[in-house]
């Protein structure tokens, strides 16, 4: 095998601007694969850290059936007291889950006095809502320094600005229970929330005591539970584990009681996201492409220049099979070096990038842009290279290695 492999880098070396054209152009491709995957992987990671870490949560468990009518935010969809308890217990004893935040979800009208309009409000723990969405306090205008306490509200921007108030000022809250009974309360604005996605948000957030009572509820009832995990890339592993786990809790008509859906299934992001991964699957092929056409053109152009020399090789008694395996080993060769090359410049470029500084804006959001790729990934890319080289060279070798030996030393 050395020897095989000294001979093909000889015979590589022997035509050297075509080598290194030939390598050049796999690695820019390699380059521009690696850096696409960057960025697009890094903004993708970004975007959806803005969306599960700012509001969504990894995951969330409703009563089920409620987010088919989650629209209306319906109150006589919520998980009773005993059901939620269960449920937060089970949470809890999950190592792979970091932190647990219930919610009560409703919509009622938000009034200065003066000018009324429709909110959507989240009654919750505070503190266990900044574990389970630690990006939240990144939103407020306050930046989070305060908790939101009973009688307090973090209103919507949009609120904010067109109905001209102001932290401290003070609002009311009116809402009808599932009973239809209204009933409202006073609040004081403790922060104003930016939204996630750009201007339209319409969620504020209160105390989860303050929404039972502005709810009348008897006994506290809870629409969603969002759960955050301590590792992100076992959220399908997990969201599947607990609904095996939860499908065994069944109410008196031998129902399921919950229902759990990971954040690919609460965001339309998810969407952005699948594009993302199949923009890339369509770069790989590109690349493919690059190198095969490369590849193939070079060890044609090497057999038919050399076709006096592999008669001659056979001629002395060299068996088709080492014929065979000198071109191949040529083409493998060069595709390691594009590979290689193409490895270095791209990580050089993903540094540069990196330290550039270079910021986006997602929604609301300032973010920066950088590159980082999974060491798997760059195996990967490269093994692609590899691989298809000697793909790419097997035809012009076979080709090479049936050529009769009379045949080929008339060759002129």
């Amino acid at each position: 095998m050395r020897n095989l492999l000294k001979i093909a880098v000889r015979n590589l070396l022997r035509y050297k601007r075509r080598t290194l054209l030939t390598a050049s152009l796999i690695a820019i491709g390699v380059v521009f694969v690696l850096l696409f995957v960057a960025v697009t992987g890094s903004f993708k990671s970004m975007m959806i850290g803005q969306i599960t870490d700012s509001m969504l949560g990894h995951l969330q468990v409703h009563r089920k059936g409620y987010l088919a009518a989650i629209e209306n935010l319906p109150l006589n969809m919520n998980l009773k007291l005993q059901a939620y308890q269960k449920l937060d217990g089970i949470l809890k004893n999950q190592p792979e889950v970091e932190a647990v935040s219930p919610r009560i979800k409703f919509g009622g009208i938000f009034s200065t006095f003066v000018e009324t309009t429709s909110i959507r409000l989240n009654g919750v723990y505070p503190d266990r809502e900044l574990r389970a969405v630690p990006l939240l306090a990144s939103r407020l205008s306050n930046g989070g320094s305060k908790l939101l306490e009973r009688g307090e509200i973090w209103i919507p921007d949009l609120m904010s600005k067109s109905m001209k108030v102001n932290i401290g000022d003070t609002v009311v809250i009116i809402a009808t229970n599932k009973d239809g009974s209204v009933n409202g309360k006073q609040f004081t604005v403790a922060g104003v929330l930016e939204n996630v996605t750009g201007p339209g948000g319409r969620d504020g957030y209160i105390h989860i005591e303050d929404a039972v009572e502005v709810l009348r509820m008897e006994e506290m009832e809870i629409s969603e539970i969002a759960v955050r995990l301590k590792d992100f890339n076992k959220v399908n592993a997990f969201t599947a584990s607990l609904e095996n786990l939860l499908s065994k809790e069944v109410s008196k008509q031998g129902t399921s009681i919950f229902d759990v859906h990971s954040w690919e299934k609460l965001s339309p992001f998810y969407n952005i996201a699948r594009m993302i991964d199949i923009m890339t699957f369509f770069i790989k092929i590109m690349l493919i492409a690059i190198v095969l056409i490369s590849i193939m053109n070079v060890m044609i152009m090497a057999v038919y220049e050399r076709i006096r020399e592999i008669g001659t090789i056979a001629a002395i008694g060299t068996l088709p099979g080492k014929i065979l395996s000198m071109f191949v080993v040529e083409g493998f060769c060069l595709g390691a070096v594009g590979a290689v090359a193409g490895n270095v410049l791209g990580l050089i470029i993903m540094v540069v990038i990196n330290h550039s500084g270079m910021t986006f804006e997602f929604g609301r959001q300032t973010l920066v842009v950088s590159a980082a790729i999974a060491s798997t990934e760059v195996l990967i890319i490269s093994g692609i290279v590899i691989v298809i080289s000697v793909i790419a060279s097997l035809q012009p070798a076979l080709k090479a290695s049936r050529m009769e030996p009379i045949k080929a030393l008339r060759h002129v």
